[in-house]
């Protein structure tokens, strides 16, 4: 294991659901590996985009988010027509980082699925900035909680 914590359901900040589509899975039946990646980066932009933060936005100031680390450990498989959710934490770690904590669960048994930690920054003329906005939007969210 990497080391990656199970959240406690109140640690989470955002959550958000998902169906499995057919062409998601591959011959085995079950969801891709590379797949579940898609998943989790929506859920980020979705949370980011609930924050009131537009990467559009951000792009036009030269501010540009990447991710720089991601962990994923599989923990079981989705198949076609299965529901899911992603629940979502993030921190900020260090001077130029954020960590977004995510797990997936399948609905309505709750079985765990992936577990994921993505560390990203911004860059700003390809040198790592602090996104200043989210971090901020971050622990509004979290003082709201």
């Amino acid at each position: 294991m990497s080391g990656i914590l199970l959240m406690n359901e109140n640690d989470y900040l955002f959550e958000l659901e998902f169906a499995v589509r057919d062409y998601e899975c591959d011959l085995q039946g079950i969801v891709n590996n590379a797949v579940y990646q898609n998943y989790l980066e929506h859920t980020r932009h979705e949370f980011i985009r609930s924050l009131g933060i537009s990467f559009v936005e951000l792009h036009k100031q030269g501010k540009d988010a990447v991710a720089v680390r991601i962990e994923l450990d599989y923990l079981s498989s989705l198949k076609s027509g299965d529901k899911f959710v992603i629940k979502l934490n993030a921190y900020p770690k260090g001077k130029l980082r954020i960590v977004f904590e995510q797990d997936i669960f399948r609905i309505p048994d709750g079985q765990h699925i992936l577990r994921a930690k993505v560390i990203a920054t911004c860059l700003q003329n390809g040198k790592p900035v602090m996104p200043e906005e989210i971090i901020k939007a971050i622990e509004e969210r979290r003082n709201n909680f």
